[in-house]
C-alpha cells in the first residue's frame, strides 16, 4: 500500500479488512470479527499485557510520546516540511518519526501543515497507520489534535465549526454542548483523528487571564461542569477521546503558561469549591484522557513543582482522591510553565514519576526520549511504572477501536464532514448564544427602512480556526445578505487618529455603525474610536468579538452584543441578532466588574437582554 497524501478529494484505495488483519497480526490474532467502525475493540487486559510482554524497551517509550510532525503527507511531504523535520525531529517524515521512535501518538496542527482539507486529513492519517502497522510488532497510532472550536480550533473549513466554550456557556444548553461533542466528534474520527483536547474544564474567574478566556465555559463551577459533562458525552459517543483539560485548573492566573510559569493561589478548599467539580463532573462521565497544567499550586504542593510534574497533584489527588484511572496527558512539553524549573531532560522523566501516561510535544524528541530511557536503565524509572502507563494507552486505543478498524475512507469524509445538517446544527447552537448587554432606546434590532445603509467597523485580528475573515468582512457580508447595504472598514485593534478620522467620516455617511471591539483596554484607541463614531449621533452597535469585558471600556454605546468569538459562525449569528432574524438569547457566563471599580459588578453572570 502506498500513501498519495496529495490532498485530491478523489476516492483512495483503502486496505481491505484482510490486508489491515495482516498488517495487524501479531497483536490482532485473536480479535472477534469486525462490527460497527466506532465499536471498541474485543482486546481485554490480557491480551493487552501480552502486547506489552513483547515489546522492547525502546518501543515502550516510545508509546509514552504523542509528537508534532510537519507534512501533508506521511510519506510525501513538501521539501519545506522535510527540512523542518530534518532540524527539528532528525527525521524526514511521519512515516520515518514512526520507524525511528515508534511513537504511540502523533498531534495535528495547522501551522505543521497536517489540516489542509479534510480528504488531505484522512489521508494522512492513513499513511501514518499503515507505516506503524507495518513495522514488527507495530501498532495503531493515536492521532489527536486541540479543535476546541471558537478561536482554538486546528481543523478548518469545510469541517463544521462551532461556538467557543464561552458562547455555549452563555447558552446554557447542556444538550447544545452534547451536540457540539456528538458532531465534532464525528467529523474528527471520519478523518483518522481519535483523541481531541477538548473541552477546557478551568473555571475562568480572572477577567485578564490570558491564555484561557473565552476558551472556558464560564465562572459558575457548577455550569461549567455540566457542560463539560455534556460535551465529554457528546466526543465520546461518537469514538472520540475526549480531554478535560488543564488539571487542577488554569481558570484564575493571569500568567501564560506557554510563556511563563502561572501560580494559582487558591487554599485548598477554594479549590475544592470553584475549580474541582468540572474535573470531578468529567471523570463522573467517563472522561477518556485528562490534561496537566504547567502552573504551581501551593495549597496541593508546596515544592514549587509544575502540577505536570507534580507526584501529590496527579497521584495524590487526581489518581487517588478524585480515582481516576484513565490516561493522563501532559500539556504541551514545550510551554515554559514546564521547563522553567527542570531541564528540557528532566521534564519528561519527572512527569512520568509524577503519574502521567502520555507526554505530548516535547521540543527536542531525541532528547527526551533517551531520557526516559536512560531513566529506566539506570533505575530511577521501572519498566514496571512504563508498563502501568502504557497499559493505559492500550486500553484507549482499544476502546477506540483503533485495532480493528485503524483507517478511514474517502467515502466517510464525504459523508460527515461539514455536510447540510451540521452546518445548520453549528449555526441553530450560536443563535443561542449571542448576548445582549445594552439596548438603549430599543436601538436593536435595527431596521432595514430606518437604517438601511450600515457601516462595519473595528479590529480585524487573524482569523482563527480556518474561518474566512476578517471579522468585517463577514458581519458586513452576513447584514448584507440579509437586506442592508453594508460596507465593511478594517480600523485594526489599535486604530490611529487618521483611522479613526476616516471612520467617522464614512459613518457620517452611514445610517448606523457597527464595531467589532477586540479586547478594548483604558488606554485603547479602540475605545477612542467608538466614542468619536458614537459623537456622530448615529446610532452606534458594538459587537465584542472576543472578552464580553469590553462593555465595561465602553460607557457611551447605546448597544452592545457580546459573541465571544470572531468566527463566521458566531459572527454570522450576531448578524442575524442585530437584523431581528433571530431574538438574543444568551446569558453572560462571566461577571463583568466595573471599568473604574474592578471590585464592583456591572454584569452579574447571567445577565443577558432579549427583544
Amino acid at each position: 500500500m502506498h500513501d498519495t497524501g496529495t490532498g485530491s478529494t478523489g476516492s483512495t484505495a483503502q486496505p481491505s479488512r484482510r490486508t489491515v488483519l495482516a498488517a495487524t497480526a501479531g497483536v490482532t490474532a485473536s480479535l472477534a470479527a469486525a462490527g460497527p467502525s466506532y465499536a471498541a475493540d474485543s482486546m481485554d487486559d490480557k491480551r493487552l499485557r501480552a502486547l506489552v510482554s513483547r515489546m522492547t524497551l525502546e518501543e515502550k517509550v516510545g508509546q509514552l510520546f504523542v509528537m508534532r510532525v510537519y507534512g501533508h503527507s506521511a510519506t510525501a511531504p513538501d521539501q519545506a516540511d522535510i527540512d523542518a523535520n530534518l532540524k527539528e525531529i532528525g527525521v524526514r517524515t511521519a512515516a520515518e518519526l514512526v520507524a525511528k521512535y515508534r511513537v504511540g501518538g502523533i498531534i495535528y496542527f495547522a501551522w505543521a501543515h497536517n489540516t489542509r482539507e479534510p480528504h488531505q486529513i484522512a489521508d494522512l492519517s492513513n499513511g501514518i497507520q499503515r507505516a506503524s502497522l507495518g513495522l514488527p510488532r507495530g501498532l495503531p497510532v493515536l492521532i489527536s489534535t486541540d479543535q476546541e472550536h471558537g478561536i482554538v480550533a486546528r481543523v478548518g473549513k469545510p469541517a463544521t465549526l462551532f461556538p467557543g466554550a464561552m458562547a455555549v456557556g452563555a447558552g446554557r444548553s447542556r444538550s447544545d454542548a452534547r451536540t457540539l461533542g456528538r458532531i465534532a466528534g464525528a467529523e474528527l474520527r471520519a478523518m483518522g483523528i481519535r483523541q481531541d483536547y477538548s473541552p477546557v474544564a478551568d473555571v475562568n474567574v480572572n477577567p485578564a487571564n490570558p491564555v484561557i478566556g473565552v476558551r472556558s465555559f464560564g465562572a459558575d463551577p457548577r455550569a461549567v461542569a455540566g457542560l463539560v459533562a455534556a460535551e465529554v458525552a457528546g466526543y465520546q459517543g461518537s469514538g472520540v477521546a475526549a480531554t478535560a483539560k488543564h488539571f487542577p485548573g488554569h481558570g484564575d492566573t493571569n500568567v501564560d503558561s506557554h510563556t511563563g510559569f502561572p501560580t494559582i493561589t487558591h487554599s485548598r478548599e477554594l479549590w475544592e469549591k470553584l475549580d474541582a467539580p468540572p474535573f470531578r463532573a468529567a471523570i463522573a462521565a467517563g472522561i477518556d484522557s485528562i490534561m496537566t497544567a504547567h502552573l504551581m499550586v501551593p495549597a496541593l504542593d508546596d515544592s514549587g513543582d509544575p502540577a505536570t510534574l507534580s507526584r501529590p497533584i496527579l497521584t495524590g489527588i487526581l489518581r487517588e482522591r478524585l480515582g481516576y484511572d484513565g490516561v493522563v496527558v501532559t500539556d504541551s512539553l514545550g510551554m515554559e510553565g514546564v521547563r522553567t524549573k527542570y531541564g528540557d531532560a528532566r521534564v519528561p522523566v519527572l512527569a512520568l514519576k509524577a503519574g502521567v501516561d502520555q507526554l505530548l510535544n516535547p521540543p527536542k524528541l531525541d532528547l527526551a526520549w533517551n531520557a526516559v530511557l536512560t531513566a529506566v536503565r539506570e533505575g530511577e524509572l521501572t519498566e514496571a511504572r512504563l508498563d502501568e502507563s502504557i497499559l493505559r494507552v492500550l486500553r484507549l486505543k482499544a476502546k477506540l477501536g483503533l485495532f480493528r478498524s485503524p483507517y478511514v475512507s474517502q467515502g466517510g469524509v464525504d459523508r460527515t464532514v461539514g455536510i447540510r445538517t451540521h452546518l445548520k446544527a453549528a449555526d441553530r447552537i450560536a443563535e443561542r448564544t449571542t448576548t445582549l448587554l445594552v439596548n438603549e432606546d430599543r436601538l436593536l434590532p435595527l431596521s432595514r427602512r430606518r437604517h438601511p445603509k450600515v457601516l462595519v467597523v473595528g479590529a480585524d485580528p487573524a482569523s482563527p480556526s480556518g474561518t474566512t475573515g476578517p471579522p468585517t468582512g463577514v458581519l458586513a457580508g452576513a447584514l448584507s445578505e440579509l437586506g442592508f447595504t453594508a460596507t465593511a472598514l478594517s480600523t485594526g485593534t489599535a486604530p490611529s487618529v487618521a483611522t479613526i478620522a476616516k471612520a467617522v467620516a464614512a459613518a457620517r455617511d452611514a445610517d448606523a455603525v457597527v464595531a467589532a471591539t477586540y479586547n478594548v483596554t483604558d488606554g485603547s484607541s479602540q475605545k477612542t474610536l467608538v466614542e468619536q463614531l458614537v459623537a456622530t449621533g448615529r446610532p452606534v452597535v458594538a459587537v465584542a468579538i472576543r472578552n464580553p469585558y469590553d462593555i465595561a471600556q465602553l460607557p457611551s454605546v447605546p448597544a452592545c452584543l457580546a459573541a465571544y468569538s470572531w468566527t463566521d459562525v458566531e459572527l454570522r449569528a450576531a448578524a442575524r441578532v442585530i437584523a431581528g432574524r433571530v431574538k438574543p438569547r444568551g446569558k453572560l457566563p462571566v461577571a463583568v466588574q466595573r471599568a473604574d471599580d474592578p471590585e464592583q459588578v456591572l454584569y452579574p453572570v447571567g445577565h443577558g437582554l432579549s427583544y
